[in-house]
């Protein structure tokens, strides 16, 4: 079974900046692990830093708890730099197999204003956007292993860990909310696994790569399929979890047969 992770990217994002700032319509290893590994079992709380280029430039966190049928599930993103002044906030609803039940999410860009909600209905998923003053109902397919992938946001990738350990790294999709907003498939190749450090404590890192939409996201993981770093890929910014270092490669890496 393959992993999921990819280093020096982000899925596809400028999302919801594109969303916020656009004068269109917004529709916004692990070894191998059993198929029942749960988002809870690979982290409940994690913080990261926001990194472009190796410069702070802000911080994300994100909060999964257990309840009686599933998972709630809690992002906060804060980025401040020159030409973007960004901040999130989004709340899920998961089953116990980390699919989306429902999804809200808050969010200014620029002092613009952004919020989306998304429910799957039947066989499409319902999305309800309000932007640049404008409010937006759409329908896309619908997906069960469809992550809702806002920019900047850690809680999203540790959902996609999940599911993909789940799925085998297959049949995984994104829900990206940007311009008109879509569904896209989500291509996953695994990296032989490197090394690292949490909070001092060596640790196996495994690495996996997916593409989106031909853009790719480097995303690395400790033992139990928690995300400790995202690489993303326009225009150099990182997440990294506080208290992780990676040992960088020596050389450029094939993806793993």
């Amino acid at each position: 079974m393959e992993n999921v992770v990819h280093r020096s990217a982000l899925i596809p994002s400028a999302g919801l900046i594109a969303l916020a700032l656009s004068s269109g319509s917004l529709v916004a290893q692990a070894p191998p692990a059993s198929p029942d590994t749960s988002l809870a079992a690979a982290a409940s709380n994690a913080s990261f830093t926001v990194s472009q280029h190796g410069q702070l430039v802000g911080a994300a966190s994100f909060r999964i708890a257990a309840t009686a049928d599933g998972y709630d599930s809690s992002s906060t993103v804060k980025v401040s730099m020159q030409g973007l002044d960004y901040a999130l906030s989004k709340n899920e609803e998961l089953t116990s197999a980390n699919e989306l039940k429902h999804v809200l999410l808050s969010a200014t860009v620029n002092d613009q204003a952004v919020s989306v909600t998304a429910k799957p209905d039947a066989a499409q998923l319902l999305m309800n956007i309000s932007a640049n003053g404008r409010s937006t109902t759409t329908r896309l397919e619908g997906h069960s292993s469809a992550v809702f992938l806002p920019d900047f946001d850690p809680g999203a990738l540790e959902t996609l860990l999940a599911l993909a350990v789940a799925r085998n790294n297959r049949d995984l999709w994104a829900i990206i909310p940007k311009q008109a907003a879509s569904v896209a498939a989500v291509s996953l190749a695994t990296y032989p696994d490197e090394q690292g450090t949490l909070d001092g404590k060596p640790l196996t890192v495994h690495h996996l790569v997916a593409t989106i939409n031909g853009a790719h996201t480097d995303l690395f993981a400790g033992p139990e399929n928690q995300l400790l770093q995202a690489e993303l890929p326009q225009p150099g910014f990182a997440l990294v979890r506080k208290g992780f270092v990676l040992k960088p490669p020596a050389k450029p890496v094939a993806p793993a047969e």
